[in-house]
């Protein structure tokens, strides 16, 4: 990865070296993922009853792959395994989410400010997805390199 401008001073490498930076990062990136999977795990009829107005049928299938894809590609990412797969698979659900459940160009008044917000804030936590998979495969390949693999 490239770097422009000046060298980052030795306190913020001192942050990035330290140990428990990416793991704690990786669970603030897929915190708010957890929680939700297991809300709608342990309130599943709630759950259904949201996503059904969405014009997700039936909504039990629709719900059970949300959580699956909540929770199992939140414990992926954090302990680092299929990383690509888990940011996709997070990447994909927010996407869609972000687009069945926000129609702030069909809003007007107040109510479009904070709508229009958290629109294209989930396009940032989907860029972090994508920086998530991004280093852990730049980070796989130099393991190689090291190693003298392909």
């Amino acid at each position: 990865m490239t770097s422009t401008g000046a060298q980052s001073p030795r306190w913020v490498h001192a942050i990035l070296d330290w140990r428990w930076t990416w793991l704690l990062a990786r669970i603030g990136l897929v915190g708010a993922y957890l929680v939700s999977g297991f809300t709608k795990l342990l309130d599943f009829p709630t759950a259904v009853r949201e996503l059904e107005p969405l014009g997700f049928h039936p909504g039990w299938l629709w719900v059970t792959i949300v959580i699956i894809a909540q929770i199992g590609g939140s414990l992926l990412l954090i302990f680092g395994r299929f990383v690509w797969l888990a940011a996709g698979t997070l990447g994909v659900l927010t996407f869609v989410a972000t687009f069945a459940a926000n129609h702030f160009w069909t809003m007007a008044g107040q109510a479009r400010v904070p709508a229009t917000n958290a629109f294209f804030e989930h396009f940032g936590l989907i860029a972090g997805f994508v920086m998530a998979a991004l280093l852990a495969d730049h980070d796989e390949r130099k393991k190689r390199s090291l190693a003298g693999g392909p």
